[in-house]
């Protein structure tokens, strides 16, 4: 495997949660990296966080011109993680479905991440790496999430497409589980366990232990168009 030491990242989504996770593993790995949020304030207090190995640069993924300039101010790099995403509008019955804003859902996870994509192969370099963010849902949809299962579904296909026609750059997704954010934190210990103890491993996943399938991903130089699930193995159940 390729060793990080002096390469450079970039983590869009790289402000909180596992974004921030692989940030600081691969600084940790002896990488430079470049996070990128919506939340100026928010990546500014993640760069300090992180260190002299990193530096903060707002990019909103809705926007072309400004996923162009976050590119333009990143600079040749090696590898995109992209783990920005929307956790709005996605749940509820579908005769019930609020399909616009939905959308908006769609604009990040999806369409952030073609935009992202776009940008990214103008400094990439030619043996580095694009790793996207899917999750479990596209593989064990639950009532009431149909929009959320068809987003996961995209952000595969995405992957895939995408490590055909940019090759020899190679592009991967992680499909996450239940993994221990900010923000699921906030649904409190019943709720959390109500998804994970049916689980081969019946708990959350860290965001640390989640980090590790991206750092695996920019490493593994003979992988591409790969799909790593890191569930607990909720996929067995």
């Amino acid at each position: 495997m390729a060793k990080l030491d002096g390469a450079k990242v970039a983590v869009i989504g790289g402000a909180s949660g596992v974004g921030f996770a692989v940030a600081a593993a691969a600084i940790e790995a002896g990488a430079h990296v470049v996070v990128g949020s919506s939340q100026s304030a928010r990546i500014e207090a993640a760069a300090e966080k992180l260190g002299p190995g990193a530096k903060g640069v707002a990019v909103d993924v809705r926007d072309e011109a400004s996923v162009a300039a976050f590119f333009e101010a990143a600079g040749p790099f090696d590898h995109l993680v992209f783990t920005a995403g929307d956790w709005g509008h996605m749940f509820g019955a579908t005769r019930d479905l609020d399909v616009e804003a939905s959308k908006a859902r769609m604009e990040v996870r999806f369409w952030g991440a073609a935009r992202a994509a776009k940008y990214a192969t103008r400094q990439i370099s030619k043996d580095g790496s694009i790793t996207l963010t899917g999750g479990m849902l596209a593989h064990r949809p639950i009532p009431g999430a149909p929009l959320t299962t068809a987003s996961a579904h995209t952000t595969e296909g995405l992957a895939i497409g995408l490590a055909r026609d940019l090759a020899p750059v190679r592009v991967n997704a992680v499909c996450l589980g239940l993994i221990l954010s900010e923000q699921v934190l906030n649904w409190g210990e019943a709720m959390i366990k109500g998804f994970t103890a049916n689980l081969p491993l019946p708990r959350g996943g860290t965001v640390e232990e989640a980090a590790e399938a991206y750092l695996y991903l920019m490493r593994a130089t003979y992988v591409t168009g790969q799909v790593v699930r890191v569930d607990g193995g909720g996929s067995l159940v």
